[in-house]
């Protein structure tokens, strides 16, 4: 499990700079930099609805990736294992204006 940071704001699942979702798909079969990377379980945050959080659930700063990133150093078997990851996108509409930043080629 990473320490996430992340800075999708307008993100549904986002609070606080955290998850709430309890895990996250970083995609990017073929990227070989951060550019060409992207939050799969990123959902925009819809107007008057709070979010996609429920009651029981709660921000979390770690959490499990999975990772198609597969020219990242940090990819093993499909499963993140940096120690920190940052996600960002200000002002993303859908999944292709997020990115992992920590991405880093092998």
């Amino acid at each position: 499990m990473a320490d996430l940071k992340c800075t999708v704001e307008n993100c549904g699942y986002n609070e606080e700079h955290l998850c709430c979702k309890g895990d996250i798909m970083v995609g990017g079969q073929h990227a070989c930099s951060c550019e060409g990377t992207c939050c799969e379980s990123f959902t925009q945050r819809r107007e008057g609805m709070d979010s996609f959080k429920s009651s029981v659930v709660h921000p979390s700063k770690t959490i499990s990736i999975d990772c198609e990133a597969i020219k990242c150093v940090y990819n093993s078997n499909y499963k993140c294992h940096a120690d920190h990851v940052d996600i960002k996108g200000c002002g993303a509409c859908d999944c292709a204006g997020t990115e992992c930043s920590t991405f880093k080629e092998k």
